[in-house]
């Protein structure tokens, strides 16, 4: 067995966070295995509005725990947002009392309609875990979410005790004050399991890469703001070559060890795994289990063919189609980690070196875009939607416009309310909304933030466009374009997929394509990202993952993409304009 800390001296409850991209849902499950194999009860529960803990464990699971098939003591569950919030709405609603008539019932129920409802419910989900719900278990091993999306989970609740501490009105967009109240002890019960280095420890996932310590680094800072300072760092897909004739192999394995030996002194002090890189998927239990054990599932492949050629097209053609249109909006999705941020901004940089003024923007709280994008290029405008600067920008638009009339009480009462978390969500969307409206006479490249915390901002999206639809367009002089109908046109908007040649990063790719058609958006192509197909590579390891990945490639191209696109692997990451040109 590998030697790992999280495992040598395990806590109650296991909190694994990092990077999209960097296989933390492997390393949870891998961990729950190992701890169930040693004779404990273990929970594992999935945090991520696009859990795939399905896929890798091969058994369906809801918001109840499941036994998971081949693991005695081994239980499973996802924090669904949609049924949560469902039953937060119920639990407001009888804490009406008979009192209230139908239509205060519907009044409310309309409250509790948006993406604020559906962020704290499923809050609500993780933190009963934490305070008390999940008696009978030795362990609850917890799999997040990717780093923004996760740490605006665990910020919650800080923010939510606050804003409840002498609070008796409730937020507008959560419902009554009763509602609220109810979860202060869980809350503050939540704040203080998170913080307990004998009841929690955090696993900070990372990849030997800059992109991925950078963010680890800063996520580390946060938690240490927040009082969670219980860390643990594990270096997942830690590779050596085993070949000195292969370059690619080479430039890779030395790429990793000078992003470690960069690596911030704070992330340094931490007590540091490393998890070697493997050369099977990590789908299925004895793929799991092998992963901290080192001994190869049966499925393994010895004997790997020689390279092919894979015919689909490069970035190259990609950003020529897309600049036909002349103006227009593209928006780049996909898991943590599969590269949409370089993928975004070497079409920004495509389209701006064919003479194109281009807006470059992310919905990502993380924001890497800035990194990638670390030179001026003429036509090229690089921004991010920031959370703090749009909340604060919406608070005072709000103060000027509805508060202007307002008794300075009504006013402080005003601004009582907004001080809610909730207003930060309400904020991004309208900043997001006046990103797409900008396409409508330049381009606009979006990189959007891993896909739950994206089919979230869709959620808010759509449930605007019914509320402007429902309230406005009987009486409305013109005709009403929503941000919804911009994404549903496929002359506006161009929603390109960004995946890894690997299982889970396809499979969740194709989930996000039947929900965006599900809400009518129809992506227009894929790209498949870092292909090590026909690039050379001799090093035995490399080399066996080469059967997954053309697997995958096929399965993108034969079955799921109306246009796929190839991007091969980059011996060194692709960082500045130039870089990003030669990409396209």
């Amino acid at each position: 067995m590998l030697a790992f800390s999280a495992l040598d001296a395990p806590t109650p409850f296991l909190f694994f966070t990092g990077k999209g991209g960097v296989e933390k849902t492997s390393l949870a499950c891998a961990t729950a295995i190992a701890l169930a194999d040693r004779g404990r009860r273990v929970l594992l529960v999935s945090t991520d509005p696009a859990s795939n803990l399905d896929e890798m464990l091969g058994v369906a699971l809801s918001d109840n725990p499941a036994a998971v098939p081949g693991v005695p003591r081994l239980s499973a569950m996802n924090i669904d947002p949609e049924d949560a919030a469902e039953n937060y709405r119920t639990r407001v609603l009888e804490q009406l009392g008979p009192e209230s008539d139908a239509k205060n019932k519907a009044q409310v129920r309309e409250q509790l309609s948006g993406a604020c409802t559906t962020e704290i419910a499923a809050f609500d989900e993780f933190v009963g875990l934490l305070a008390g719900d999940a008696a009978g278990f030795d362990h609850v091993v917890f799999d997040t979410a990717p780093t923004g999306h996760t740490l605006r989970l665990l910020s919650l609740p800080k923010a939510w005790s606050g804003f409840l501490e002498g609070n008796d009105r409730g937020a507008s967009c959560l419902g009554p004050h009763s509602g609220l109240k109810m979860k202060e002890e869980r809350f503050r019960k939540g704040m203080e399991a998170l913080a307990d280095s004998t009841r929690t420890t955090i696993v900070l996932v990372t990849r030997a890469d800059r992109s991925a310590i950078r963010e680890t680094a800063r996520t580390s800072g946060e938690l240490n703001q927040l009082g969670l300072a219980n860390q643990v760092l594990a270096v997942n897909g830690r590779f050596r070559a085993s070949r000195l004739d292969d370059a690619i192999a080479a430039a890779i394995a030395d790429d990793q060890q000078d992003a470690l030996d960069q690596m911030p002194e704070a992330l340094a002090a931490l007590t540091r795994n490393e998890i070697p890189l493997r050369d099977f998927d990590m789908v299925g239990v004895p793929a799991l289990r092998a992963l901290l054990s080192g001994n190869p599932p049966d499925t393994a492949v010895t004997n790997p063919s020689p390279d092919l050629a894979i015919d689909l097209p490069g970035l190259a053609q990609l950003v020529d189609e897309i600049a036909a249109a002349g103006t227009g909006l593209v928006m780049v999705m996909g898991k943590g980690g599969v590269g949409k941020t370089t993928i975004a901004a070497a079409i920004a940089v495509g389209l701006a070196r064919r003479g194109h003024a281009v807006h470059l923007s992310t919905t990502d709280p993380a924001a890497h875009v800035s990194f990638v994008v670390n030179d001026p290029t003429p036509g090229l405008t690089v921004d991010s939607i920031n959370p703090t600067v749009e909340t604060q920008r919406y608070i005072d638009k709000i103060m000027t416009t509805r508060g202007a009339k307002l008794t300075e009480q009504e006013r402080a009462l005003m601004l009582e309310d907004l001080a809610s978390p909730c207003t930060e969500e309400v904020a991004v969307f309208h900043a997001f909304s006046r990103v797409v409206a900008e396409a409508r006479s330049t381009f606009v490249v979006l990189d959007t933030a891993p896909t739950g915390h994206t089919l979230l901002l869709l959620d808010a999206t759509g449930a605007y466009h019914r509320q402007m639809t429902h309230d406005l367009e009987p009486r409305a002089g013109g005709r009403i374009v929503t941000p919804l109908m911009r994404l549903q046109d496929p002359a506006y908007t161009r929603v390109i997929l960004v995946t890894l040649p690997e299982t889970t990063p396809v499979s969740e790719a194709a989930a996000l394509q039947t929900d965006l058609r599900r809400a009518g958006i129809e992506p227009f192509g894929w790209v498949i990202n870092k292909s090590l197909s026909a690039s050379g590579v001799r090093d035995p390891l490399l080399m066996r993952r080469l059967e997954t990945e053309r697997a995958q490639i096929a399965r993108v191209r034969e079955t799921l993409a109306r246009r796929a696109y190839l991007l091969p692997w980059q011996a060194h990451a692709p960082v500045g304009a130039e870089m990003l040109r030669k990409l396209t």
